[in-house]
């Protein structure tokens, strides 16, 4: 499945989880709603993935964790917050750029227009 289809899953079923809980809970309550919703799509998802740190020829292991990885193609970073800051988006990408993958979603929950809280990101290094 390439990773526009799985993005349009994802968009659907954040959708979903938000009409049904709204905004206002905690991170890891529509992480695991959202979890639930891709998996009953047929998905493969894993949560709290952990992500190394390569510096040099030095792997390590530094508390990373990818919220939400779907298909093993597409990141999902979910968040519970009253706005966005830039260093969300940053995070995004740097974990895109970490794990070699292509696009990734971050979405703030704590919203009142769920339509303008999707952002879709994409590794411009992708190999």
């Amino acid at each position: 499945m390439h990773e526009n289809e799985i993005t349009y899953q994802i968009r659907g079923a954040i959708f979903k989880v938000y009409n049904a809980l709204g905004p206002g809970l905690l991170e890891s309550s529509y992480e695991a709603a959202l979890a639930y919703e891709l998996i009953n799509l047929g998905l493969n998802v894993r949560q709290q993935v952990g992500l190394p740190m390569v510096y040099e020829k030095l792997k390590m292991d530094v508390g990373y964790r990818i919220d939400l990885l779907v298909e093993n193609k597409v990141i999902v970073e979910v968040k519970s917050v009253e706005n966005l800051a830039e260093v969300h988006f940053k995070q995004l990408i740097t974990y895109l750029r970490l794990s070699n993958l292509k696009v990734g979603l971050l979405v703030n929950f704590n919203s009142e227009n769920i339509s303008n809280s999707i952002h879709r990101k994409v590794n411009d290094f992708h190999e």
